[in-house]
């Protein structure tokens, strides 16, 4: 069984967007900020464990990083993990 911390090592952050909000509103879906490493397995039993809610699936995705520029200087942001986690009917996770 894996304790409290390493579940929030595997859950980074939410990802809060306009997008995101009207997912969680109309099909129950929750985007996660996930580490890199993280498989479907440890993210669904990591939000079970943490919020204590019913998923009922988890989806992953991998945003690339984007090229930036500051004066002369041009580097990539790391690329991030998403995870959209689907919830059974009638349990909600309370973000706000």
């Amino acid at each position: 069984m894996t304790s409290r911390s390493q579940h929030y090592q595997i859950l980074l952050r939410p990802v809060l967007t306009e997008k995101s909000t009207e997912e969680q509103h109309r099909l129950n879906d929750y985007r996660f900020e996930v580490a890199g490493g993280a498989n479907k397995i440890e993210i669904r039993q990591a939000v079970e464990a943490l919020f204590e809610v019913k998923v009922e699936s988890v989806r992953t995705m991998i945003r690339p990083g984007k090229p930036r520029r500051r004066g002369l200087n041009a580097f990539h942001t790391p690329p991030r993990k998403i995870a959209v986690v689907r919830l059974a009917e009638g349990h909600k996770i309370d973000l706000l």
